[in-house]
């Protein structure tokens, strides 16, 4: 994974609740064995009509938002099945950080260990990301070292992470990079045994 420390992007604003982890990735596409490919099958139902084709209407299909790095969304969101796919078809679609007032334990754990960075922001600071990401072009700059979230507009939130994820997220691990990174102890403990 990459390392997330200072991320700036574009801002897509989803004003929706309790977004489950169906709506995310519909269980049609759940085949794929690998981690990449998902991000085409993200909001399948709400991107895509029943022939196929693009609904221009759905806020992720509008050119303004081509690009998107940063998905502002409503309150529980990853809600529903654990399934995992979730945040790889949000990181495969592009998404680097989520903000939002809440979301499913489960999905905000995986996102963690897939390298999102899931933020937690009140209703009213949600509100009003949402209605600034309503302007063309608008990008937020997310530093995880600081924890700051903020634009070129005088915006700013604090958000609280706990010390595990903050640093599997600012030096690109996962699980197994964890407990690499403990590689020299492990080996002399298994040398110290034989």
């Amino acid at each position: 994974m990459e390392p997330l420390r200072i991320h700036t992007g574009l801002v897509c604003p989803l004003n929706r609740t309790n977004v489950d982890t169906d709506q995310i990735i519909p269980k049609q596409f759940l085949k794929r064995i690998e981690r990449s490919g998902f991000g085409q099958f993200l909001f399948y139902h709400w991107r895509f009509d029943d022939e196929g084709k693009l609904r221009e209407d759905f806020i992720l299909n509008k050119p303004q938002y081509q690009g998107a790095s940063i998905l502002v969304a409503g309150d529980n969101f990853g809600c529903g099945s654990s399934r995992e796919h979730a945040p790889w078809a949000v990181q495969d679609f592009g998404f680097k950080v989520i903000i939002a007032p809440s979301y499913a334990d489960i999905f905000k754990n995986n996102c963690v260990k897939n390298g999102i960075l899931a933020i937690v922001a009140s209703e009213e600071q949600v509100q009003t990301l949402m209605n600034k990401a309503e302007s063309e072009g608008y990008s937020l700059t997310v530093n995880l070292e600081e924890q700051v979230v903020s634009d070129n507009e005088g915006f700013e939130i604090k958000f609280d992470i706990a010390p595990y994820p903050k640093q599997m997220l600012l030096n690109g691990w996962d699980e197994i990079g964890v407990t690499l990174s403990y590689e020299e102890q492990i080996n002399k403990y298994e040398a110290a045994r034989r």
